[in-house]
């Protein structure tokens, strides 16, 4: 598994937070950090930053996504939004299957695959959220979790659909937003799950192509130990992403 053959890849997710105004503040202070970065940075912003974001990045290393889309083209869901809308507004990727969107907003691995298959249409990159709860990590059910995740998420995607537009995020959903990390034992031996996995849906050369990054609690402090660890190719990071500063110094650590 030759981790350099792979792109590292720094991604902020931003969640509910800022404001248009905001937004095109933070990405004109991060944007000079971008541009030095051999690395693949990323800001998954909320819908209403998509464009003007969009436009403040064009011709620059920093790639614009959303946080969530609707397996719909159109039609009647009120407060909903297509694929093909943010991928008009500016949007480059989306994430899927983020534990928040699970938990409190109860969707299913099944949805999810049908909001890849709708991702993928419209021609956006996929950044796949998969990772057990607390519960399921104290009984051993991190690797049934994931090969669940995993084969229910990705069902009927063909490998060539996948390959250049899909990164893989691992993030134990007792890590998100609690301050808790999982030891660079943990997060490696869930790298090496979701491999093994994608070798048995797919095939050992696209489990070899497919970055996989890891998320939950990523700091300035401790986003070295996580970049260094074989098979991991960088980072999702949220709260930590919502300062500008410590964004630019987690990029200049990749």
């Amino acid at each position: 598994m030759a981790k350099k053959s792979r792109p590292c890849v720094i991604c902020a997710n931003w969640k509910m937070n800022k404001t248009i105004q905001e937004a095109a503040e933070y990405v004109e202070k991060v944007l000079p950090e971008v541009q030095k970065t051999k690395s693949t940075a990323m800001i998954a912003v909320p819908f209403t930053a998509i464009r003007p974001c969009a436009d403040l990045v064009k011709d620059s290393k920093l790639h614009i996504g959303a946080q969530n889309m609707n397996d719909a083209t159109d039609g009647a869901f009120t407060g909903e939004i297509a694929g093909r809308m943010i991928k008009e507004a500016g949007a480059e990727f989306v994430i899927l299957g983020h534990s928040e969107r699970r938990n409190i907003f109860k969707e299913t691995n099944a949805l999810i695959n049908r909001k890849i298959k709708r991702a993928l249409d419209c021609k956006l990159n996929v950044i796949l959220c998969i990772g057990e709860t607390k519960a399921e990590h104290e009984n051993n059910q991190v690797e049934h979790v994931l090969k669940s995740q995993l084969t229910e998420c990705l069902q009927d995607v063909p490998a060539e659909l996948l390959v250049s537009t899909l990164i893989l995020a691992y993030e134990p959903v007792w890590a998100i937003g609690t301050g808790l990390s999982a030891t660079p034992e943990i997060a490696k031996r869930a790298e090496e799950i979701c491999r093994l996995v994608i070798t048995d849906l797919y095939d050992s050369d696209f489990q070899n192509q497919l970055p996989i990054i890891y998320g939950g609690s990523v700091n300035v402090e401790n986003a070295s130990m996580y970049l260094e660890i074989d098979g991991i190719d960088g980072l999702l990071i949220g709260n930590s992403a919502l300062d500008p500063v410590s964004f630019a110094k987690i990029i200049a650590l990749s």
